[in-house]
């Protein structure tokens, strides 16, 4: 008995320095990032030029740091990779938090942030927007509105029955889904298979490349304020995680908590999806890896989930631009990378809720 007291606090305490080293894994990625790259820039130079660039938006500001690396390392580190590693960790960082709330919400942990078919409407709409224009702002205008369309509709023919919702709601979502689907089908087929196809189907495939330092705010805002909504109702999805009939019994609005849920993951998926396409696996693999460390208590699950997915997104990306000549798709990755480790997870009977 003594000997299981021992060992008890010591395992918790292990799974207390993994979390915490996990939690603070971003901010080591953060500048690791930001110096690897085919372009060979020092490590100790892009500090300087972080710090550089914070003191020249401060009007008047006395101080400054001296220029003494080339302009095309501000070029670099400022416009082409900053935008790119901020841009992975923020969705790396929602996606992974929608997941696990998904996956509270509807008590099954085989759900991703795709489920309700957001990622199938906005694959649709950046198709479309591809075929009509070819802008970047088109593309994402598009893929960002029929992305939130298809969760509407989604969640409008769940609303015929009364009975199941939860259930309603994921068959619902696979129908729609699959409807998009065939949508995107069909105007692959029709595209022009010399110009707007390969554009189609690389967008579809994932990736960050095309995010600029001016697309920043519009990931930022609606990511971040999504993500702390979910932050901040966390203990209640620890409630849903129940049961519905046991969060009614402990006064949990079980409708309107699943409506906010559903909202806050839309606009986090959507918002993620039209700026780097679809990227699968990260909402599904993650917040089983978190709950392996910290267990399935929401308080806990969620913020590590968010600091896992944001590591794993941003290696994903460092790994897209730097293992080939020519960058290779995130979907790609993330699906070589999340299957076998997901499969990992099935065998040793880590999916679950316990």
């Amino acid at each position: 008995m003594n000997k299981v007291n021992r060992t008890a606090p010591s395992v918790k305490s292990r799974d207390s320095i993994v979390a915490g080293t996990l939690c603070g894994l971003p901010i080591i990625l953060f500048f690791v990032s930001l110096f690897l790259g085919r372009f060979s820039v020092d490590p100790l130079t892009v500090p300087q030029v972080l710090a550089a660039a914070a003191l020249e938006s401060i009007p008047n500001f006395p101080l400054s740091i001296p220029h003494t690396w080339p302009d095309v390392v501000d070029t670099v580190i400022l416009k082409v990779r900053f935008p790119r590693v901020i841009a992975a960790l923020l969705i790396g960082t929602g996606l992974a938090v929608s997941g696990a709330s998904f996956q509270g919400l509807f008590r099954n942990p085989l759900v991703s942030p795709h489920i309700l078919g957001v990622a199938s409407g906005a694959g649709f709409g950046a198709a479309l927007g591809i075929i009509l224009s070819g802008e970047t702002w088109v593309i994402q205008t598009f893929a960002f509105s029929f992305g939130v369309l298809a969760v509407g509709l989604t969640y409008t023919l769940a609303k015929i029955y009364k009975t199941t919702p939860t259930l309603v709601l994921v068959l619902a979502g696979i129908v729609v889904g699959s409807f998009f689907s065939a949508l995107i089908s069909l105007l692959k087929y029709m595209a022009d298979p010399y110009e707007k196809l390969p554009a189609i189907v690389f967008w579809l495939m994932g990736s960050l490349s095309s995010v600029k330092a001016g697309d920043l705010m519009f990931l930022l805002v609606p990511i971040v304020l999504g993500t702390t909504v979910l932050l901040l109702i966390r203990w209640r999805i620890n409630v849903l995680a129940m049961g519905e009939d046991e969060a009614r019994t402990l006064g949990v609005d079980t409708a309107r908590m699943a409506r906010a849920i559903i909202l806050c993951a839309t606009l986090i998926t959507a918002t993620a999806v039209c700026f780097s396409g679809v990227i699968g696996w990260v909402g599904l693999v993650v917040p089983h890896i978190a709950r392996m460390i910290v267990g399935p208590d929401y308080r806990k699950l969620l913020p590590l989930s968010a600091a896992i997915g944001a590591s794993y997104l941003l290696i994903i990306d460092d790994l897209a631009r730097t293992l080939t000549a020519a960058e290779i798709p995130l979907g790609i990755l993330t699906a070589i990378i999340g299957a076998p480790v997901f499969a990992w997870l099935l065998k040793t009977k880590k999916v679950g809720w316990s």
